[in-house]
């Protein structure tokens, strides 16, 4: 299993989704340019969003590879269904926000969509 962020890093109430632990768990990481974060580069990112983008509150999980997107949870909100947002990491505060999409489910059908033309 892959590791992900410790209980303490993230909001008393958050749960990651049941479909992200299940691609995790039969080892689909990669879907064309997304590739799922886990182990030490999902600390260093999560690290990084948070010092960066201090009046963001996000949960990174995937990154493009081929740009500094990242996909995050906003756990701005206790709410059942968690927004994606995707971050140009290292933008300009202000200009970091690319996409807001309403749910993982979401986010997964669009990569698997982006994979099928990815070389």
């Amino acid at each position: 299993m892959y590791e992900l962020l410790s209980r303490e890093l993230l909001p008393e109430w958050f749960e990651y989704p049941k479909n992200l632990l299940c691609l995790l768990e039969d080892d689909e990481i990669d879907f064309g340019p997304w590739q799922l974060l886990h182990g030490k580069w999902l600390n260093v990112r999560h690290a990084g969003l948070k010092e960066r983008y201090p009046n963001l509150d996000l949960v990174p999980f995937a990154r493009r590879l081929d740009d500094d997107d990242v996909a995050c949870f906003d756990v701005s909100e206790n709410s059942s269904i968690l927004k994606v947002k995707i971050i140009h990491d290292f933008a300009s505060s202000g200009w970091e926000e690319r996409e807001e999409l309403e749910s993982f489910d979401i986010w997964l059908q669009e990569a698997k969509e982006l994979a099928k033309d990815w070389d």
